[in-house]
């Protein structure tokens, strides 16, 4: 009995390390982060769920997602741009609705016909396709951009509403894809590897009759081994109702966060990477 119970325990941790919605990003897809460390509980929430964002069976990202505001906190990825199409499938996160729904991310409608889920189970776990629709001045807005990634499954796998914040829509088509194109590539040149968090501030406001929060604030922050004993880094951060994105070090962007997020002190990458 007693080997039972060990085999069933051993089966369930292994069965975790390979889910989608995870205990620890740090022990489940820690090759998203600087040394194997995601940011500090400073910007956890108290509702939170980790997200080894997972697409065909492979990681592509790592996320940390809000349950009760239904958005995310922030997404860790690499940055390895190359030429490809964007996508236009949407897709969510089953395991939000609970371990026993795919590892995988999937289509609304691939869980509604497949896996006899209703839209309202879905939709208790996390934001879905209708709290984007008619929206004025807001549209769908990335943290983790398709733009970033070299191959059409990693662009897909970008494309998940755990990926999603409601942002200003002149800020998205403006500044912030201005950094995400043009400024994020002439500061990667000498990169041989970029770790990038991008996050949201929550706000006081909402879409689909208060279900979707509208964040105050996007910001974005990179880590970039130049060789084995030079690094550099640096954020961004913007108001999500202006078209303009502000350039720091990698510390001013972690101070203005300790005081929007009002926590503790933020830490978005391990100690060695440069905050000035």
């Amino acid at each position: 009995l007693l080997l039972l119970l060990l085999l069933q325990v051993l089966a369930s941790c292994l069965w975790l390390g390979h889910g989608e919605v995870v205990t620890s990003l740090q022990s489940s897809c820690p090759q998203f982060f600087f040394w194997q460390t995601p940011p500090n509980a400073a910007l956890t929430p108290p509702n939170p769920a980790w997200i080894c964002q997972r697409y065909g069976n492979k990681y592509y990202f790592a996320t940390l997602y809000d349950r009760t505001l239904r958005i995310p906190v922030y997404s860790a990825y690499l940055y390895q741009p190359g030429p490809g199409k964007r996508p236009n499938t949407w897709l969510v996160e089953p395991q939000l609705m609970g371990q026993n729904y795919p590892k995988t991310m999937e289509r609304e409608r691939t869980l509604l016909n497949n896996f006899k889920v209703s839209l309202e189970q879905l939709s208790k776990s996390q934001a879905i396709l209708q709290d984007y629709k008619n929206l004025t001045g807001l549209n769908r807005g990335h943290l983790n951009p398709n733009g970033h990634h070299g191959n059409s499954s990693s662009r897909r796998a970008t494309f998940t509403l755990t990926n999603i914040v409601p942002q200003d829509v002149q800020l998205n088509g403006g500044a912030w894809n201005n950094y995400e194109q043009q400024t994020m590539m002439r500061m990667t040149k000498a990169c041989k590897t970029t770790y990038v968090v991008v996050g949201a501030v929550p706000g006081n406001s909402y879409i689909a009759n208060g279900r979707v929060n509208i964040p105050s604030h996007i910001w974005s922050s990179a880590c970039c081994e130049l060789d084995a004993n030079n690094m550099k880094a640096w954020g961004v951060i913007a108001e999500n109702n202006r078209n303009v994105v502000q350039l720091l070090t990698l510390g001013e962007l972690e101070d203005s966060l300790t005081v929007l997020y009002g926590r503790e002190s933020v830490s978005l990458f391990h100690s060695a990477c440069p905050r000035e």
